[in-house]
């Protein structure tokens, strides 16, 4: 596949969507895969419109809930407007889940054997100017004296691969040790939650980036948070799971 053409603007928007960009709380938000938008000349990666609704392509209903929780919060927050199929923004480019070609058991054909100067587009486009806008406005911060919390938001399927997940959410982390846990606690102190730590995943330099480059190697402290979609299906719950993130968010706020 060889899509090295200019760019249309509508059907290639810029890669980062800004949500209260001004906004003054020390949380920024971010939502690398709130979308599941291929440009037109992909052809949809070959996949069916059912497919490219699939969490294989985006994290569903993770972009409402970080609208509702820029605005509780009065944060900033980036959401990605590309479906990860293309690229991951959450992945290392140089790591093999960067373009996948195969996601819970659904080949992506399209993504098999990429030229050399493919692959770099999807960078050029799409990953490296998220992330230089991620790291501009962290080190702006930083640089102004202000205090910077990392709060990723995304969302998981509750069976993958056959095998069910007892979670209803999870905080990721790896040197935010004592922010992630304290996130937990308050979370579940609502008895009805299960809440994991560092579940259904866990934070690494191979499956990872954000958190990390954005957050720990900028002594920066950075979480991730996931939910269980099928908690997410309509807009009551979305906005639940937003006020739920806010209350425990906000004696982080206070404290800064």
């Amino acid at each position: 596949m060889d899509n090295l053409t200019a760019p249309n603007v509508t059907d290639w928007p810029d890669p980062v969507e800004w949500i209260n960009p001004d906004g003054p709380s020390p949380i920024i938000l971010l939502c690398e895969h709130a979308s599941n938008h291929i440009p037109a000349c992909y052809d949809g990666l070959g996949l069916s419109d059912a497919d490219r609704n699939r969490h294989i392509a985006w994290d569903i209903g993770a972009a409402a809930v970080t609208r509702r929780l820029a605005a509780l919060l009065d944060a900033p927050a980036a959401l990605g407007t590309y479906s990860r199929l293309l690229i991951d923004l959450n992945r290392p480019p140089e790591g093999e889940g960067s373009i996948v070609t195969r996601s819970e058991g659904t080949a992506i054909d399209a993504n098999r054997d990429l030229c050399a100067g493919e692959r770099a587009l999807r960078l050029e486009r799409i990953f490296t100017p998220y992330q230089d806008a991620i790291g501009a406005l962290v080190d702006r911060r930083i640089a102004e004296g202000k205090p910077v919390v990392l709060v990723a938001v995304h969302s998981f399927n509750p069976v993958f691969l056959g095998v069910e997940r007892a979670w209803h959410a999870g905080i990721l982390f790896e040197r935010a040790a004592g922010l992630g846990k304290r996130l937990v606690a308050r979370l579940a102190a609502d008895e009805s939650l299960r809440v994991g730590v560092n579940q259904p995943y866990s934070i690494s330099r191979a499956e990872d980036y954000a958190i990390l480059v954005h957050g720990d190697d900028r002594d920066v402290p950075a979480v991730l948070i996931e939910i269980r979609n099928d908690g997410l299906l309509d807009r009551r719950q979305v906005n639940a799971w937003a006020e739920r993130l806010a209350a425990i968010l906000e004696p982080e706020v206070r404290a800064r």
